[in-house]
Parts: C-alpha cells; sequence; structure tokens
C-alpha cells in the first residue's frame, strides 16, 4: 500500500533548506529520474524530486547542475522559499479545525490507543495535533515516520534546488498553489479523512510506511528506472482508500495541469529546468506521456 508514504512525494509541506547542507557529501552521482524536453530550438529538462532528502543526496549531477545554471527559469510545484504566509493560511484553513469550533466525534477518539504510542515516538505534543482534521494528522505522522528514518524535510530538493537558483538570480516559477494542493485533501469528506489517517496508521504498524520510504528513496538515490516502474504499478493496483486517493487524486489528477505549466514554461524560454515529484514522471498518464501527447520530444536522459 502507497498511503501516506507517497503524499511526501507530492509536493506537500515543504520546509526552508538550512545549514546542514555545508556537510553534503561531495560526491555526485545520477539521482531520481531525468528527462529532456524539446521543441525547436528550446530545451527543458525534466527532473524527478523528492521531497525529503538526507546530506549525501547532494551535490546533484553535473547534468542538471548545468540544466540550472543555464536556465531562465526553474519550474517548481511549490517555491518553498516563498511568502510563508500563504502556506500557513492554507494550512489554517483546509487542515486545521476553525478556532473556536467544536470538532464532531471523528476517528480520532476510536484510534486513540493507537495514535498515543507514535505521537511519543515522533516526539509530537498530543496537543498540538488536537486542532488538526485527520488527513492533516496522518501527514503529520508520515513526516515522523520520515524523520525516524533519517529524512527529513529542510533537506527536500525542491528546497535545494529553489536556494540554488536564487542564489543566480533565476526566476522560479510555481507551477500550483500550496492553497490548490491542500484544497484537495480538505475536498474529502470526514469519513474519507478518517479512512486515510487509519490507513495511515496501520501502514506504519505494520511497518509497511517505512519499508517503502526506504524502496522509493533508495530509488532516487541510485536513479533506479527499473525500481520506479514497479513501485508505480505496485501503487496503481494497491486497492486501498487511501491509495487510491494518491493516485487519482494526487498523481493522476494533477498531472495534466502540471504537464500544462511545463509546456508553457518550454515555449517561453529557450532554457529552462523543470523539477516535480518523481512518481509524477513515472507509470501511465505521467507527465512524460502527457508531453508527448502534446506533441513534443521527450527523451528520457535516466
Amino acid at each position: 500500500m502507497r498511503r501516506q508514504i507517497i503524499v511526501m512525494f507530492c509536493g506537500l509541506f515543504l520546509l526552508p533548506l538550512q545549514a546542514a547542507l555545508a556537510d553534503a557529501a561531495p560526491v555526485a552521482q545520477n539521482r531520481g529520474a531525468l528527462f529532456k524536453v524539446q521543441d525547436g530550438g528550446h530545451t527543458l529538462y525534466l527532473f524527478g524530486t523528492i521531497h525529503v532528502g538526507a546530506p549525501d543526496f547532494y551535490p546533484l549531477e553535473p547534468t542538471v547542475t548545468q540544466a540550472l545554471q543555464q536556465a531562465g527559469a526553474l519550474a517548481l510545484e511549490i517555491d518553498p522559499g516563498a511568502d510563508p504566509r500563504a502556506a500557513m493560511g492554507a494550512v489554517l484553513k483546509y487542515g486545521m479545525e476553525a478556532p473556536g469550533s467544536k470538532a464532531p466525534p471523528d476517528c480520532r477518539q476510536t484510534l486513540a490507543p493507537r495514535l498515543a504510542p507514535l505521537l511519543q515516538k515522533y516526539g509530537i505534543p498530543a496537543e498540538s495535533v488536537a486542532p488538526m482534521k485527520p488527513w492533516m494528522l496522518a501527514s503529520m505522522l508520515a513526516i515522523g515516520e520520515f524523520s525516524t528514518l533519517g529524512y527529513r524535510s529542510e533537506l527536500a530538493v525542491d528546497n535545494y534546488l529553489s536556494q540554488q537558483a536564487k542564489a543566480r538570480k533565476i526566476p522560479v516559477v510555481e507551477l500550483e498553489s500550496m492553497e490548490g494542493q491542500m484544497a484537495l485533501f480538505g475536498a474529502m469528506s470526514p469519513a474519507d479523512q478518517c479512512r486515510f489517517l487509519e490507513d495511515g496508521v496501520v501502514s506504519i504498524e505494520d511497518q509497511e510506511q517505512s519499508q517503502e520510504a526506504r524502496e522509493i528513496a533508495d530509488a532516487w538515490r541510485t536513479a533506479d528506472a527499473a525500481a520506479f516502474d514497479k513501485l508505480a504499478a505496485k501503487a496503481a493496483q494497491d486497492p486501498s482508500f487511501a491509495a487510491q486517493f494518491v493516485q487519482k487524486v494526487l498523481l493522476d489528477g494533477r498531472n495534466p495541469a502540471l504537464a500544462d505549466g511545463i509546456a508553457k514554461l518550454l515555449a517561453r524560454e529557450k532554457s529552462s529546468l523543470a523539477a516535480i515529484g518523481v512518481l509524477h514522471l513515472v507509470g501511465t498518464k505521467s507527465v512524460p506521456d502527457l508531453l508527448r501527447q502534446k506533441g513534443l520530444k521527450v527523451e528520457r536522459v535516466y
């Protein structure tokens, strides 16, 4: 089951990159997945990222580094270096109960005995998650599980690229908005949010989430195309509610707009770089396939 583990690779909960990158490993090798998209004399490199990181992820390999240096613009799903007030507003609007409101009874009460040890494991105070809607709590648990495996949001690849671009005064273009991403979760009914949360708890208890986190991170770390294809096939076949929500809403549902934004950037800039979650680049209905359907030349570099 894919559950919340995939959510972390679809563009949510990005935090500012911190000074830990100073200790980054010096060896550069292929990471994630990379495509070259061309139309006429315009070239765009499309790089698959993950939205958590570790110091040994950096530096990125020369093709990506050079593509950024030569880019007229960098496109990300969300710019993690943008005004944090917009992100906070979206969290409050879609992820938290309204101040002063009394939340109706939901699965948090039923799951309380199973949630308590997880919150303790991740060092999350129970009072801090009390006002969260079930889907938001599920996502916080996923973040906590990643942290136990050594992956950190502040070392996310998107953050690294954003900071590198701004240091070179390269414009950063957002293909989506935090509000739009959060609204996808907020549109779930209370009952469906509870199913999403319970799926997340089950996957953590069964250690499926940690196993899948390692599989995806290892595939990204070594640019293992076969592993990504296998992960995409498994995700598409998972019948659980959370997995189907991720596949149909967070991946398939967002891919057309991402492809449209990337095609517009390609048309506008002679050289550019777009970096989006790597799971948008694999499987059926992927962004590269949608770009090919637009008549663009798309070549997989690795």
